[in-house]
């Protein structure tokens, strides 16, 4: 409880949290204006003539009211859970940064109590930042969907299960941040590798995927992608699956595996790496 205390300290004596939840507001709100938009436009329509069987059926998914009242209670969560994992990294790589690393674990011997402590606040934090946005997102929802005339939807078992799941996101994801900033101990490295795998490889790996499906005729090639966080982590907030999509406990699997195994590699490098 000593090291917990501790790393709550060091996190709050810096302005990087407050920076970071800055930036979950405001992406908040402008992601929130685009999903309202579309759910405006989306909701109750027909799918347009001339479509394929399967994009119709994609459509028919998209305009149902729960699916966009789940998008909408849980908006926020893609930058959101960028800026957790950004800081899950400066936890760690802060230490190395401004070399306070070695005083650290002279003080407590025992790295790996060191890197769970970092592991339980970064884990906290990260539910912090659900309970933010979603304190954000549940008034905002209610009223959207009352000027729609449109019921809530918010007693719904399958929206309260997606915003629920986006809580698990959020906390899995600080968990992410202290592995990727065990793995790679440069701040600045660490910071720009994770923001252009995040921002840029999630969707050029999706391509990809469709397009390796679609040239071999293999539909199974396109759900390799979401074995990737940041795919999984939408999933398993998805109000109701597209056809021949993953069910939202599949992505729940894959990001369990991901924060355990980077958890894990993470202590078990800082118990033998060189400090100094």
């Amino acid at each position: 409880m000593r090291l917990v205390k501790a790393e709550v300290v060091k996190l709050l004596t810096t302005n990087t949290w407050w920076l970071f939840a800055l930036g979950a507001l405001v992406t908040w709100a402008g992601t929130f204006a685009i999903n309202a938009t579309v759910a405006h436009f989306t909701m109750g329509a027909a799918a347009p003539e001339g479509v394929s069987t399967e994009d119709a059926a994609n459509f028919a998914v998209v305009s149902d009211q729960i699916y966009q009242a789940a998008n909408l209670y849980t908006s926020g969560q893609f930058f959101g859970l960028l800026f957790v994992v950004l800081l899950g990294i400066v936890m760690v790589t802060s230490e190395f940064y401004h070399q306070t690393a070695t005083s650290t674990f002279l003080t407590t011997p025992h790295r790996t109590a060191v890197i769970s402590a970092k592991l339980v606040v970064a884990a906290v934090a990260g539910l912090l930042f659900w309970l933010f946005t979603t304190a954000l997102n549940i008034p905002a929802t209610m009223i959207f969907l009352g000027a729609e005339d449109l019921p809530t939807h918010l007693g719904d078992s399958i929206v309260q299960r997606a915003i629920l799941l986006n809580g698990l996101a959020y906390l899995l994801w600080g968990i992410l941040g202290v592995g990727i900033g065990v793995l790679i101990r440069s701040q600045i490295a660490a910071t720009v590798t994770s923001v252009l795998a995040y921002l840029l490889g999630t969707a050029l790996i999706g391509v990809l995927f469709t397009l390796l499906a679609g040239w071999l005729n293999q539909d199974w090639i396109e759900k390799i992608q979401y074995g990737l966080p940041s795919v999984a982590s939408g999933l398993m907030v998805a109000g109701r699956n597209l056809p021949n999509q993953p069910d939202y406990w599949v992505g729940a699997v894959v990001l369990i595996i991901w924060a355990v195994v980077t958890g894990t590699i993470g202590t078990l490098i800082t118990r033998r790496r060189d400090i100094s």
